[in-house]
């Protein structure tokens, strides 16, 4: 999109009857402080030079102001016509926060009568340049060439009103909010076809507009109630709807039955009721109150209490585990247990499939027991879901899993497609937009996977499973999707959102929600609607949604070069920092950002754009950073940069933080691994086991993941998978000495060498056996290409003897990396802390 690139108010929930185990994390925290409001008043002067937008005429000029850490309404100034140098000399107040990133849009635009308003450009202008008491003139040079130029004054003085109390965790910030309750009572009597309902609207809140019924006053009011930023210049409206048989030619009878009544809300006394008249028979009572501080939204990158306490129960498994694998003659100490991971790539009933064979393999070796976590995406979740359904999967033998499993692979999938079948899904997702989810195409695919693998619902949702780590009997499964925007390509905006039993979060903010309020509604980090948690078919169909990709990730994903599309795809941007237009800013302020002005593309390139980067079906779930905002130094915070690796990150007002709505993908559309909630320093994760089954080259996951880190400053190994494809070896341990915090990392790619000859590790296959180490994994006429979803018994038995024995054949590669992880542990404790 852009042309930079780089490589509530809630009833009280009802008492929880589960167990200490079974609850929602402890949401921890986040540190509190006072800070000033500063009051901003930007006098829009004049523009010299302004360009035409079409050759007939000269432009009909005005320019549009948003601020949306102040307000989400957008300001405008008059529109000047056929004027190439328009004056306007109007002011605008905001009153802005000094604790987060406030970025105004200045946006040039052309009035047009019969079409939409053509916007010519954008400047953006990062407010913490501005002195503090001291007018500040900027000529925004917006085309040297043609000395255009926009000039502003800017003004930047004490507010009136108290600090406010924010919570941040230096990322976020989540401002006051207040809560506005409103009824209205009538004086006398109507006919009950008569009474008319009152339209309240409150800009900038959660709930913007609701309908009020009056009520007489010896009734008990039901007051409509509002939450809105306490600091924002709020205002209420109300008017009465109109009727349809109202006289819309007559101007003033409507406005004096149906204009709007006005209420600033920044002058409201708190916790007092405040009476207006709104007519002769109809008065309006208001009373404003505080929200309470506590968040629902918990904002820190440190893990949740429940996966430490899950931690330190795994711990004992783990080390139990290690001293019978690795044969040692003591137990290890607390501090000398490594933590292990799973790994698993997507690739639809191929990975499904493969896992299986893995983990079998593993257990035998009673590795499975080593691990702390399994991580993955698409059709590896698949496999994962299905095992957390039993509370202690890991310690039973995975055989009659993978009996099962075969048995719903092979079977036919067509019956799932039946019109009575079809019906129970129109239903199921019927109620599923009761409830309040926005039902798409992905939700359908979720119900379709479910009927393929299994003969009835799969009753566990997501937070269920915590009942399969209460004793830290099994390793934590993370899932892992991306989100996205509808409208932009995801190579140049993406951010990891990981799921586990305990949690939902977006760990590039530090943002995190139990997992059973994931796709309820939130407002600056406050539970204003609580819905009914996602049962675990919606959640396999968001997990692999291979639906999802759009016409730029099918070309991306087929080639290596982007260039064309993103020149075709991508609005242009200036930076005009170093402009002698332009005051100078102090050299101590490093957080700023640079003054840019965005050039949107033509017609023809937009309609172009649409088409390539237009999603027909997205997972869309409530955002729960919605109404957040974002710190002023984020950029500099620690955590932040870490997962900062798109162009999007250095323009706050496009951050997920302004969306109404998460757009999850399946991972595989950027990278086909599950790496990130591994690589996140608070894991602190010694070895990971890569089990990969992508289609085509099984290297390019490793490989990606590799350049990522390098670009990204992650510790990781460093790319040293020498063969090729065709040649490659079943299994790779790679490492980095130099790098303390890096991973130890074994990489399995799925492929078929010396199974080929050996039906066991060391047992040759008879004559008569060979024909049963033939699997074509990636031939054209391959029975395990993505798409499909039926195996033959033959070939599925194939599949997960080939990845049980690839486990097996590599014993000794297994304990050499067990070795290396109890060795680094013992190595930094050794040294002490840092």
């Amino acid at each position: 999109m852009l042309q930079k690139q780089i490589p509530a108010w809630v009833a009280p929930n009802p008492p929880d009857p589960r167990g200490a185990e079974d609850r929602p994390p402890t949401r921890c925290a986040s540190e509190k402080k006072l800070s000033p409001c500063h009051l901003l008043t930007v006098r829009i002067i004049r523009m010299k030079n302004v360009r035409q937008a079409d050759i007939v005429s000269q432009t009909d000029c005005f320019v549009s102001l948003w601020l949306p850490t102040a307000s989400n309404e957008k300001l405008r100034t008059r529109t000047i016509s056929n004027c190439p140098n328009p004056e306007w000399d109007e002011a605008f107040n905001f009153q802005i926060q000094s604790q987060v990133k406030n970025v105004l849009e200045l946006s040039i635009c052309d009035e047009d009568t019969v079409t939409p308003d053509d916007h010519l450009l954008t400047v953006l202008y990062d407010l913490s340049k501005l002195c503090f008491r001291k007018k500040t003139h900027v000529k925004f040079p917006l085309n040297p060439e043609g000395m255009e130029e926009l000039e502003v004054e800017f003004l930047l003085e004490e507010s009136p009103f108290p600090p406010e109390t924010l919570i941040t965790n230096g990322v976020l910030v989540s401002r006051q909010v207040s809560c506005l309750e409103v009824h209205a009572e009538s004086k006398r009597r109507r006919k009950r076809g008569k009474q008319k309902d009152l339209l309240v609207t409150v800009t900038d809140s959660f709930e913007h507009t609701l309908r009020l019924s009056p009520c007489l006053e010896p009734c008990c009011p039901r007051p409509a109630c509002f939450h809105h930023p306490k600091y924002f210049q709020s205002q209420m409206y109300v008017e009465v709807p109109k009727s349809h048989w109202s006289c819309d030619l007559c101007c003033c009878c409507r406005h004096k039955r149906n204009g709007p009544f006005c209420q600033p809300l920044d002058c409201l006394p708190e916790d007092q009721e405040l009476t207006r008249p709104l007519d002769e028979n109809c008065e309006l009572h208001m009373m404003s109150a505080d929200c309470p501080e506590t968040l629902d939204v918990r904002l820190g990158f440190s893990l949740c209490q429940a996966e430490l306490e899950f931690l330190q129960k795994r711990q004992a498994v783990v080390a139990e585990a290690l001293k019978q694998v690795l044969q040692l003659e003591e137990d290890l100490q607390a501090d000398e247990v490594p933590l292990i991971a799973i790994m698993a790539t997507g690739g639809g009933a191929r990975s499904m499939t493969a896992m299986y064979g893995h983990l079998l393999g593993l257990q035998k070796l009673n590795i499975l027991n080593c691990a702390s976590y399994i991580t993955g995406l698409s059709g590896a979740t698949w496999t994962m879901a299905t095992l957390y359904q039993d509370p202690d999967w890991s310690s039973k033998n995975l055989e009659p899993a993978v009996f099962e499993a075969r048995r719903h692979t092979v079977k036919d999938k067509m019956p799932a497609l039946f019109p009575e079948q079809l019906c129970k899904f129109k239903e199921e997702l019927q109620q599923r937009s009761q409830e309040g989810y926005k039902v798409t195409f992905t939700d359908f695919w979720g119900l379709l996977i479910e009927s393929c693998l299994g003969d009835k619902k799969i009753e566990c949702k997501l937070s269920e499973q915590r009942a399969a780590l209460c004793r830290g009997q099994n390793p934590l499964p993370i899932y892992l999707t991306i989100n996205v925007k509808d409208d932009v390509s995801n190579q140049d905006f993406r951010e990891w959102c990981e799921f586990s039993p305990y949690e939902v979060g977006l760990q590039k903010y530090g943002a995190f929600i139990p997992s059973e309020l994931f796709g309820s509604q939130f407002f600056m980090g406050r539970l204003m609607k609580r819905i009914p948690e996602s049962q675990m078919c919606y959640m396999l169909g968001l997990w692999s949604s291979i639906f999802s990709l759009n016409l730029l990730d099918a070309w991306n994903l087929s080639h290596t070069s982007e260039e064309f599309f993103h020149k075709w795809t991508r609005r242009r941007v200036h930076d005009i920092e170093d402009e002698p237009l332009l005051p100078e800013i102090p050299k101590c302020n490093a957080n700023v950002l640079e003054t840019a002005v965005v050039i949107p593309g033509s017609r023809l390139s937009d309609t172009f754009r649409e088409i390539l980067i237009h999603r027909l079906f997205v997972s869309e779930f409530n955002n729960f950073l919605r109404g957040l905002q974002l710190h002023t130094d984020y950029l500099q915070n620690s955590q932040f940069s870490m997962w900062k690796d798109t162009i999007l990150d250095g323009y706050p007002n496009q951050l997920t933080t302004s969306a109404n709505h998460l757009c999850l993908l399946d991972t595989a559309f950027f990278v086909n691994s599950s790496y990130p909630p591994l690589l996140r320093p608070e894991r602190k994760v010694d070895l990971i086991i890569h089990l990969n089954y992508c289609a085509g080259s099984q290297t390019k996951p490793m490989k990606q993941t590799c350049e990522y880190c390098s670009v990204q400053n992650i510790p990781f190994p460093k790319y040293e998978v020498r063969d090729r494809d065709d040649n490659l070896k079943e299994c790779y341990l790679m490492e980095n000495p130099q790098e303390p915090d890096a991973p130890i990392v074994l990489f399995f790619p799925l492929i078929s060498d010396t199974f080929q000859k050996y039906k066991a590790p060391g047992v040759e296959r008879s004559p008569e056996e060979l024909e049963q180490g033939q699997v074509d994994i990636y031939g054209p006429e391959t029975p395990y290409a993505t798409k499909e979803l039926t195996y033959t018994e033959a070939a599925f038995d194939k599949l997960v003897k080939l990845s049980e024995y690839n486990i097996l054949n590599n014993k000794d590669k297994l304990l050499q990396a067990l070795r290396l992880a109890v060795e680094k542990k013992k190595r930094l404790k050794s040294q002490g802390p840092s």
